[in-house]
């Protein structure tokens, strides 16, 4: 059985998702021409290469967006690519869910990808609408609608059916602690929609003050991950590293492994 296995010791955003499947072995090239179908080419550029965090070696992507404006919609000031790993600023649409299912419908992506897709959308737009009180009508994506997000989540279920593993399991999620300014004013980490995302899921917290998990990464574990556990008892045939941006005391690092599980059916042989 092939099972990808996320190692979040330094929690998981977005750009660093992509970038740890990717340095599995995701085709770059396939990424580009799949993400092409969103007919989004317009508005972002894909910037994909290695890097280094803490002399670990991987694969550091950004999301930039061709039409920039001033002002914040993350949980920064400063231009971060996903959200605080980091929360990000500039091209905002506002899109709101329907706008973005259309998207995905309308594009020519399989329908396991616009499946996925669609899947972690919804978990960021359920949390969002509890959070605030809202429906999920009435929610506009100050971080999802922006098109850096929807590549990120977009690329996210690409790579995945790429990958095509049995089983995706995790390990506790880290998400880092402290507080940080947003849209709606300073906030505690974790987010209240990154908790609300991750309900019923292990975490772990405090290892920096800094957010180390975004919704946005939330999001991609609560979506596809079958099982949490820290206790991994499958053979690793190959390692990942996704860069992320802030320097911290720890490797800023996402590690993903893939590897082989053993079935009944394999026992027998």
């Amino acid at each position: 059985m092939k099972v990808l296995y996320y190692d979040c010791f330094c929690g998981i955003s977005g750009d660093m998702n992509i970038g740890a499947l990717l340095d599995l072995g995701v085709d770059e090239n396939y990424l580009r021409q799949e993400l092409s179908k969103l007919n989004l080419a317009a508005e972002y550029e894909l910037k994909i290469k290695k890097d280094k965090k803490a002399g670990i070696n991987g694969t550091r992507v950004d999301v930039v967006l061709k039409q920039e404006t001033i002002g914040s919609h993350g949980h920064n000031t400063q231009k971060q690519p996903d959200m605080s790993h980091d929360h990000k600023q500039g091209h905002h649409d506002h899109r709101n869910l329907k706008d973005i299912e259309n998207i995905i419908n309308k594009s020519s992506l399989n329908a396991s990808v616009k499946k996925t897709c669609l899947d972690i959308f919804m978990k960021i737009a359920e949390a969002e609408a509890k959070v605030h009180g809202s429906s999920l009508d009435e929610v506009h994506f100050h971080e999802v609608g922006a098109v850096d997000s929807i590549i990120d989540i977009t690329g996210a279920a690409i790579c995945l059916d790429f990958l095509k593993a049995d089983k995706i399991i995790a390990s506790a999620v880290q998400l880092g602690g402290g507080f940080v300014k947003c849209a709606h004013g300073i906030i505690p980490i974790p987010a209240p929609a990154t908790i609300e995302i991750l309900k019923d899921i292990p975490i772990k917290t405090g290892i920096v003050p800094f957010e180390t998990t975004t919704p946005t990464g939330a999001a991609i574990l609560a979506a596809n991950v079958s099982t949490f556990t820290d206790n991994m008892t499958f053979s690793i045939s190959k390692i990942g590293y996704g860069i992320g941006h802030r320097d911290l005391e720890i490797p800023n690092v996402l590690r993903v492994y893939l590897g082989s599980e053993k079935t009944n059916k394999d026992s027998e042989k």
